[in-house]
């Protein structure tokens, strides 16, 4: 006979009651025990998360200044572009205004050699 004893039910709540007892009082004895150490986990997590969030906060910042950077890069360029176009617009119209006017000049020196040779013309036959 291995078993001499007889496990009743009564027997077998009793010995599972003192064996959840005996694993409570385990695991409380472990927790006070280890509480200085989890709180200063616990510290060396917050830490972690705060150097964290202040990372991810600079790269958002460097984020912002660059697409402030990159943005007003651009405005510029267009700018400039737009100041080049206008002033080959302008140039060309100086450029039409220089040709209309010599065209102009040229026709009334015509003119004048024309009407200078009719006097001269005029001048001989009187």
């Amino acid at each position: 006979m291995r078993h001499a004893r007889n496990n009743e039910l009564t027997d077998r709540r009793c010995a599972a009651a003192d064996a959840k007892t005996a694993l409570l009082t385990a695991y409380q004895a472990a927790k006070t025990a280890a509480e200085p150490s989890q709180a200063t986990r616990q510290a060396e997590r917050i830490s972690l998360v705060e150097a964290r969030e202040a990372r991810r906060a600079e790269r958002d910042r460097l984020k912002h200044e660059e697409r402030n950077r990159v943005e007003t890069l651009a405005a510029q360029e267009q700018a400039a572009i737009e100041a080049a176009a206008a002033a080959e617009i302008e140039a060309r119209q100086a450029a039409e205004n220089a040709r209309i006017s010599r065209v102009v000049q040229d026709e009334a020196a015509r003119k004048v050699e024309r009407d200078r040779r009719y006097a001269a013309r005029k001048a001989r036959q009187a």
